[in-house]
């Protein structure tokens, strides 16, 4: 259990000040600050401490006023400060070099420097941070990280400055009353901007430069002198589904020599925007869920798995009705396990419930990321944790899908050790960023029973299993007509009961490939029609171009 240290200015044998307490605070300790002001200063190099307010946030303030220093200054550290208040003057109220920053429900401003600065490959983790006055609210340089339901306000120049190279996530924020840019990019810089609302400023919305290449999508620009978004030359990047309303003309500017790509905003789509964002994530688009329902049918055969999607969703909107209605609605679970073979359509039906699970409000984002053991599992000691933290982090608003889980269980030898830190990992993960992310993890029906004997507690993190069992030769085959239809090819008269033959004395065992089968078949047939079509002795008409034939299909499986 982590050491936690008490510090008080009124309590008997607690520490006075938290710099007392640092002194003898061993790796990871808790370093608990009951209410009142701190004037101190805290530098922290190459250490692994917390800091949280004991009461409510905002409760402690430390205040390195006219103390010629940031409050907070970590250097090659891994910090966590929480419900604090931050100030100080010429110096940023919190400065991180390197290592690693959680910094939550805090409250941060200087006079003439940035609220906070993120440099030197930095990674930073802003959840309900308020930056209420600086020179600059945020400095993110050569850094990455996420910045999440964020907000700063009244700067006395730019809001958000992002450079160097650094590729930080600014998502769901508002950046109001900025006397310069409400977000600069520069120095080849590639944030995403998502879902935020930026007004009030006394020059551009965002302006990008210097080979700079921002995402910028679903966020609101309004009500700035400056043009809403700037791109200079050389600059690239994407502006999706923006509104630029009360700007300067014109709302997006374009100098020559930038090359963004701009898609325009569907005016029937508003979503919530800036701190508000996650407010109005419920809302759901049920045209889309629609849609996608429909995409889902449209698949061949997998029918029961098509049965426990739609519950799943089902459960979803009725939920949503009960809390539109005022009435409870429990604690819900979106990770799934996905059991079967290769080629049932695993990754499709994953891919697909992130679109849905977004479409509903449930996740912000529902973006799609693949993993396997290797993206997850380190060389060394300590490396994994770390590593699945990241490919996690990633993964939030979207879906998380983990192929092949099963070969993180432990099975004997230290390199299967590593794989159970990072299922240890996950486990933790799963249940404390439930509400942001869906994990789905896949792999052989036998193998990921064992997987889930792996951890006491990997098994109550899954809401239910979905079982995708073999096609059958008769689905193969519309599932080969299919793909040959998309390729621009058709079947001859009889070839549709030669490929049925073929597929039905296929061994259907562990290593059947399913779909892979049925692609792969047609891919050696349309090597064999090529060959047949050279040796005509004349040009093909544009029918035998397209024709595949019992030949091509005998030749392919020889």
């Amino acid at each position: 259990m982590a050491q936690t240290l008490i510090v008080s200015r009124a309590r008997a044998g607690a520490f006075p000040t938290i710099q007392d307490a640092l002194e003898i605070a061993t790796d990871g300790a808790v370093i608990s600050v009951e209410a009142g002001t701190y004037v101190e200063v805290v530098r922290l190099r190459r250490r692994k401490v917390s800091i949280v307010a004991a009461g409510k946030a905002g409760s402690v303030t430390l205040d390195a006023t006219g103390l010629g220093s940031s409050a907070v200054a970590c250097e090659s550290a891994e910090v966590t400060l929480r419900g604090l208040v931050l100030t100080a003057d010429d110096y940023p109220a919190v400065s991180v070099t390197g290592g690693r920053l959680a910094i939550e429900a805090c409250e941060v401003g200087a006079v003439f420097a940035a609220g906070l600065s993120i440099t030197d490959g930095a990674h930073v983790e802003a959840t309900d941070v308020k930056v209420t006055q600086g020179q600059y609210g945020m400095v993110i340089e050569d850094s990455d990280g996420v910045v999440d339901k964020c907000e700063v306000r009244n700067i006395a120049d730019d809001g958000v400055i992002v450079r160097l190279g650094a590729s930080p996530v600014i998502r769901n924020s508002t950046i109001e009353g900025c006397g310069f840019r409400g977000i600069y990019v520069y120095h080849a810089a590639k944030p995403t901007i998502e879902r935020c609302d930026i007004s009030a400023t006394g020059d551009a919305g965002i302006s990008v430069a210097h080979q700079s290449a921002p995402t910028i999508t679903e966020t609101w620009i309004h009500d700035t002198h400056g043009v809403g978004i700037m791109f200079g030359r050389g600059c690239g990047g994407l502006v999706e589904s923006c509104r630029v309303e009360s700007t300067a003309t014109p709302g997006i500017h374009v100098d020559e020599g930038a090359s963004p790509t701009i898609r325009e905003a569907d005016e029937r789509h508003r979503p919530r925007v800036g701190v508000q964002a996650i407010e109005g994530a419920t809302k759901q688009d049920t045209d889309k869920v629609d849609k996608l329902l429909a995409e889902l049918d449209s698949m061949i055969g997998l029918a029961g798995v098509k049965g426990e999607v739609r519950s799943l969703i089902d459960e979803i909107q009725v939920n949503e009705w009960r809390r539109s209605a005022g009435l409870a609605v429990g604690a819900v679970s979106h990770h799934l396990i996905f059991t079967g073979a290769p080629g049932t359509g695993k990754t499709t039906v994953a891919r697909l419930y992130g679109q849905l699970l977004k479409a509903l409000g449930v996740l912000p984002i529902g973006k799609f990321k693949e993993v396997s053991r290797r993206d997850l599992v380190g060389q060394y000691i300590g490396h994994t944790a770390e590593k699945a933290t990241t490919v996690f982090e990633e993964a939030l608003g979207g879906v998380l899908f983990i192929d092949e889980a099963y070969t993180l269980a432990r099975s004997g030898g230290a390199a299967a050790d590593f794989g159970q830190e990072a299922i240890d990992t996950l486990v933790k993960l799963m249940e404390d960023q439930r509400d942001q992310v869906a994990v789905i993890v896949a792999g052989y029906t036998a193998e990921m029973a064992d997987f889930l004997d792996a951890n006491s507690g990997l098994a109550s993190r899954f809401a239910k299993t979905l079982e995708f069992e073999n096609y059958s030769p008769q689905e193969l085959v519309l599932i080969a007509g299919r793909i040959a239809r998309n390729d621009d090819y058709v079947f001859a008269p009889g070839l549709e009961d030669a490929l049925y033959e073929w597929f039905d004395q296929m061994d259907r065992g562990q290593n059947f490939g399913n779909a892979r089968e049925a692609r792969k078949l047609l891919e050696g047939m349309r090597k064999a029609q090529s060959g047949r079509l050279r040796s005509l002795g004349r040009v093909p008409s544009r029918e035998d171009l397209r024709m595949l034939v019992l030949e091509d299909l005998l030749a392919a499986a020889r």
